[in-house]
C-alpha cells in the first residue's frame, strides 16, 4: 500500500520509549503555530513510499522496541498507517502515534472511518491534541505542550474512559 511520508528515522530515542522507527507522515490539516515539523503540513509534499518497505525496516532491525507514527498527522493516512501498526504488533513491537486531533475527536472520526478505527485499535499510546505555543514546555516527556496527553489506548478502549499514561 502506498503512503506519503516526509521521512523515516531509524533508532529514534525521542519519539517514545526505547529504540523506535519513527515514520513522519506527510500532510496535516492542523497547521499549529510553532509546530516542530511544519514541512510535513503540505499534503502534496514529501515522497510516496510503500508500507511493505517500511514494514521490512521494522523486521530488519532487531534493536527496535517499537514504531512511532507521527508527522504530519498519521490519522490523515489511517489505512496505510494501520497496516504498519498491525504489522508492528504482530512482531511484538509497541506502537505510538501522534495526532493533532484529540482522543474524543478521533473516536468520532473512527465511527465513520473503519481505517481510523483499525489504527486506533493498533496503537498502544496516543499523544493527542494540537500543539499550543502558549503551553509549550520542555518539561514533559514525548510532547510539546501541556494540553497534549499520553493516552493508554488499550485501557481507554477497554474501560470506556480516557486513561493517561503516568
Amino acid at each position: 500500500m502506498k503512503i506519503r511520508i516526509a521521512g523515516i528515522v531509524n533508532d529514534s530515542i525521542v519519539d517514545g520509549p526505547g529504540f523506535r522507527l519513527a515514520v513522519f507522515t506527510q500532510g496535516c490539516p492542523h497547521n499549529c503555530p510553532g509546530c516542530h515539523n511544519p514541512e510535513t503540513h503540505d499534503f502534496n509534499g514529501g515522497k510516496e513510499d510503500d508500507t511493505e518497505r517500511i514494514i521490512g525496516m521494522l523486521r530488519d532491525n532487531p534493536l527496535l522496541d517499537g514504531v512511532t507514527l507521527t508527522g504530519g498527522d498519521p490519522f490523515c493516512q489511517s489505512g496505510p498507517c494501520a497496516e504498519i501498526a498491525e504489522a508492528a504488533k504482530q512482531m511484538g513491537l509497541n506502537v505510538w502515534a501522534y495526532s493533532g486531533w484529540t482522543w474524543e475527536e478521533l473516536s468520532r472520526i473512527a465511527e465513520a472511518n473503519p481505517d481510523t478505527a483499525r489504527l486506533l485499535k493498533s496503537v498502544d499510546v496516543l499523544v493527542d491534541g494540537r500543539f499550543e505555543l502558549s503551553q509549550r514546555t520542555l518539561e514533559l516527556r514525548f510532547r510539546g505542550s501541556r494540553n497534549q496527553r499520553l493516552i493508554d489506548v488499550p485501557a481507554t478502549l477497554r474501560d470506556g474512559c480516557v486513561t493517561e499514561v503516568k
